[in-house]
């Protein structure tokens, strides 16, 4: 049966974190008809705030489907975290192996088991300045494959309203009241993958296929259009480093104003990214600028 008894430690999680976000947030939920009834699944989820993984939590958890989330086994082992983790039956990655697909034997018993594992493919908060989805880690691609259960597109907005990603100062932004947003939607159709060789280029198709779908339902959260290309922040960071090379080049004028070798605009020294013609760098859609530093995780599990 994989409607499982909820148990003791999720249950007080939700006992004490539901009456709060009930009283400080207004909620917005939409597609929960198409999480499986029956059998292991998986959700694909955007992360653009270090308090989102409570509202998608919150979400889920009222479908009656719990989920279970994706962190690394040395949570596991130790005092209440690791008593509260294995309580909630959350799921270790073993990040020790060589091989991948062994690091998510976890994740596959799970799904076998019929539970939803939940990914954040992502791996970490977005680094697209106006927090769309950026490209993401081939974990959940993987495992889906591997078990071909249904793979559900998860997109929500609005804590990042509250959260900011990468503001200065992590404090809560309650007033006025946000809108938790969820948005579901129907099963990825992945078939025509099944069966194939999981080489590492096949895997970043399948990546590719999840996000664009999570992406098409933060379009319609947001009503507007993201970017035709996800943001990649690799690609990002060689373009960085090829703009801080053209500064060089360009020589002692060039390097003291910081400009690009087409005359496009003011950079930082590093090359790090654009500022405006005081030396600014553009906000993103919250008020706040990106950091310059990248962290990203191999797996895609949440670790936030």
């Amino acid at each position: 049966m994989s409607r499982r008894k909820i148990g003791f430690w999720y249950r007080f999680a939700a006992a004490m974190l539901k009456p709060l976000l009930l009283v400080f947030f207004k909620r917005e939920w939409r597609g929960a008809e198409h999480m499986p009834e029956d059998g292991g699944f998986i959700t694909v989820v955007n992360h653009n705030s270090y308090i989102d993984p409570l509202s998608y939590a919150h979400y889920q958890y009222n479908t009656g489907r719990l989920p279970r989330f994706l962190a690394k086994d040395g949570l596991f082992k130790h005092g209440i975290v690791g008593a509260m983790m294995r309580g909630t039956q959350q799921i270790p990655v073993y990040r020790e192996t060589t091989d991948a697909m062994d690091a998510f034997r976890g994740a596959v018993r799970a799904i076998e088991k019929g539970e939803c594992v939940a990914f954040y493919p992502e791996g970490t908060l977005t680094r697209d300045p106006a927090q769309w989805p950026m490209s993401g880690k081939t974990g959940a691609a993987r495992v889906a494959l591997a078990t071909r259960c249904p793979v559900i597109p998860v997109a929500q907005w609005g804590a990042n309203l509250a959260m900011p990603p990468y503001a200065k100062e992590k404090k809560l932004r309650l007033l006025p009241r946000k809108t938790l947003q969820v948005l579901a939607g129907a099963p990825v159709d992945l078939s025509a993958y099944y069966g194939k060789e999981p080489t590492p280029e096949l895997l970043r198709e399948v990546t590719e296929v999840l996000m664009r779908a999570v992406t098409d339902l933060l379009e319609e959260l947001r009503g507007e259009k993201a970017p035709a290309e996800i943001y990649d922040p690799r690609r990002a960071r060689i373009e960085q480093r090829r703009r801080a090379a053209a500064k060089r080049a360009g020589g002692p004028d060039g390097a003291a104003q910081g400009h690009d070798a087409d005359g496009s605009g003011p950079h930082d020294a590093d090359g790090s990214g654009p500022r405006d013609a005081g030396g600014i760098r553009p906000r993103g859609v919250d008020g706040t600028r990106p950091r310059d530093e990248s962290t990203t995780h191999a797996t895609g599990e949440h670790t936030t």
